[in-house]
């Protein structure tokens, strides 16, 4: 007889999910078979919901949740490195037709998961998946950082950024972060040098941190305008930029007449496409160790979330209300 499992579904675009009884998945050859505790909430999500994120490649029903810490329940054939009751975590699922984290269970392609660090609690745990691949994928597979390197890092407070400051901070580089005034505490409580984007221009903080030169690295978190704003932020000859939202149309002769370089991240290719999936759950790995480490820590709203509240967290998460990372519990 056929197990089931609670699920949030996504039966229509831009309309409520609903919670329903469906079939428990079971551990193919190179899968692992989790019991979720958590499933950390992105904007992608929201994006996704309401039908404005065909990069995701979605299709109806769904069960959405990128990020997600639990529980192995079973291993499938040819599975290494992990046992029944080992806590994990990772980004998973949720896009591309792969289910999600918003069930009881979900049968995890082994090389996405990484042991859970330690030191954090599930919730915790759920909330930093896909920001941090982010943030890494773009200070340490693209820009190669090191000790050293003025690194700049657009939207310092946010998801990916904040991320990325603690990143770059525990790779010796000097740190430096743009946000609002309101973001000021936050950022510096990082250790990164706070610039207000709102009252100092581009030239004038390159002016005043780099001697005009530009910085080594610049990460672009915001995309738009932003991005433009980093290619004139890059260091001459030497500099590069980081982008996980450039998707726009720019012109990049301010990045040429520097001779600096570009990068873009992408983060769900390795979902999307099957490929390059083991890269996912080493670079948890590596954050489990910072985490552990207690070089990187999370940004997370105090609010507590259940599977049956879903629409609740994606609210909260849209109306802008949300001081950190919003989490819902899988019970």
């Amino acid at each position: 007889m056929k197990q089931t499992m609670k699920a949030v579904v996504l039966n229509a675009f831009d309309a409520p999910m609903s919670l329903s009884e469906v079939e428990r998945p079971v551990a193919a050859p190179g899968q692992v078979l989790v019991r979720i505790k958590a499933s950390g909430v992105n904007p992608l999500d929201l994006k996704i919901a309401a039908g404005k994120a065909d990069h995701a490649k979605v299709t109806l029903p769904a069960i959405l949740g990128i990020d997600m810490a639990g529980v192995v329940e079973a291993v499938g054939e040819g599975v290494d490195g992990f046992a029944p009751g080992d806590e994990v975590w990772g980004m998973t699922g949720g896009v591309g037709g792969v289910q999600g984290s918003l069930a009881g269970y979900a049968a995890v392609d082994a090389r996405l998961l990484a042991h859970k660090p330690a030191s954090i609690g599930m919730r915790e745990a759920a909330a930093l998946p896909l920001v941090f691949i982010t943030a890494w994928e773009g200070l340490v597979d693209r820009a190669h950082i090191t000790a050293g390197k003025k690194v700049l890092v657009h939207g310092g407070a946010g998801g990916v950024g904040h991320i990325a400051v603690q990143i770059a901070q525990a790779a010796g580089a000097q740190v430096y972060a743009t946000g609002s005034a309101s973001q000021r505490a936050t950022i510096e409580g990082f250790g990164a040098t706070f610039i207000d984007y709102r009252t100092t221009s581009v030239d004038e903080y390159v002016q005043q941190y780099t001697d005009g030169e530009g910085f080594d690295i610049v990460y672009d978190t915001v995309g738009g305008a932003t991005l433009d704003a980093s290619f004139r932020a890059a260091r001459r000859y030497h500099g590069h930029v980081v982008s996980c939202l450039g998707w726009g149309t720019h012109a990049l002769a301010p990045l040429s007449f520097r001779a600096a370089t570009y990068s873009g991240v992408f983060t769900l290719l390795p979902l999307l496409s099957g490929r390059e999936r083991a890269n996912h759950g080493a670079i948890m790995a590596e954050a489990a160790k910072l985490v552990d480490a207690g070089k990187v820590k999370v940004l997370l709203d105090a609010r507590h979330f259940a599977l049956d509240e879903v629409d609740q967290a994606h609210a909260a998460m849209q109306d802008g209300s949300a001081r950190g990372k919003i989490v819902v519990e899988v019970a």
